[in-house]
């Protein structure tokens, strides 16, 4: 079950996430946290914050990724919550959240990085990342 499907502006409760996930149901919790770090190995140069922008149906498109991601589940029961951040981002705070229950911990990591590479392929959400001499650019396009 999708109990949370968020792009947002406001701070990611990791919290909240596990706190939605958590059922008598189930007995594993894989959890993922993507944070803006410091640095790019792709560019010269120190990292100090990434913009992200979102398309206006991407809330819409994310509980699609996980509704599919759910239906293919082949029965065992997953519990999801998911949020993206948009907006200005500083080095070490959280970009995205994940969270899965199942039944057993194999179904949730595999669950768990299923979201997050599908989420990195097909969500509509782009980043422009900035260096610390004032330099940017956009990243994954």
């Amino acid at each position: 079950m999708i109990r949370i499907a968020r792009v947002t502006a406001d701070v990611l409760d990791v919290g909240a996430h596990l706190a939605a996930v958590r059922s008598s149901r189930t007995g594993a919790v894989a959890l993922f946290i993507g944070q803006v770090r410091d640095h790019d190995p792709e560019v010269d140069g120190r990292v100090v914050g990434l913009d992200y922008t979102a398309h206006p149906d991407a809330e819409t498109m994310l509980r699609g990724i996980l509704v599919r991601l759910a239906e293919a589940a082949d029965g065992d029961t997953l519990e999801i919550a998911v949020s993206h951040r948009i907006g200005n981002l500083d080095v070490g705070d959280d970009a995205l959240v994940v969270a899965v229950a199942s039944a057993h911990r194999a179904e949730a990591f595999a669950a768990c990085r299923e979201i997050v590479e599908r989420i990195k392929t097909d969500l509509p959400v782009w980043k422009r990342q900035w260096q610390h001499d004032g330099a940017s650019a956009w990243v994954g396009l």
